[in-house]
């Protein structure tokens, strides 16, 4: 059966400081590049087999993967459709806010200058569509973002609004999908 990977990058200065980053550049801590180290030799130790890493341009999923790929030997190439989600007037405010956790549930929603889901999901399933056509021996692993991981698992898995809008995955945790 084929199957893909995805990570969410490493910790970030705006993760430590409880903000939205979005579409918004936040750089990896320490510890975030400590991370993408130990998800490397997660990956060797394991002996899981990967043959390429699409990453998002934004510098925090790009440096993960790049720190990966140094370790691992894995292909490395940027995809622009994993840049995270643009979530306008909520970028740099608090990630925990009230009135964001509600907004999250309006797939239609642009955020007065962001990017709506339906649209993320559009590019996201689009990607995921072209993966899916690969030949099945071909093991991708995606380095992107927490709104990134929200859309894969929903492509993979049936959710209600309410649980698409509170899915999240740890920095630098690994998740496997089988098409």
């Amino acid at each position: 059966m084929k199957y893909i990977y995805f990570t969410r990058h490493g910790q970030t200065v705006w993760n430590v400081e409880n903000k939205i980053c979005g579409a918004t550049d936040s750089p990896l801590t320490e510890l975030g590049r400590q991370q993408a180290e130990e998800l490397a030799q997660k990956i060797c130790d394991s002996g899981i087999h990967i043959d390429e890493i699409l990453y998002s341009p934004l510098s925090r999923a790009a440096d993960t993967a790049l720190i990966i790929a140094a370790k691992t030997g894995i292909v490395a190439r940027e995809e622009k459709r994993l840049t995270e989600q643009n979530f306008g007037k909520w970028e740099g405010t608090a990630r925990d806010g009230a009135d964001f956790k509600e907004s999250k549930k309006h797939f239609a929603d642009s955020y007065e200058g962001g990017e709506s889901m339906l649209r993320l999901a559009q590019r996201i399933y689009n990607l995921l569509d072209e993966l899916k056509a690969m030949p099945d021996d071909k093991v991708v692993l995606l380095a992107a973002h927490n709104g990134i991981a929200r859309c894969v698992n929903s492509y993979f898995h049936d959710m209600t609004n309410e649980e698409y809008a509170s899915f999240g995955i740890r920095n630098c945790e690994l998740v496997k999908y089988e098409f």
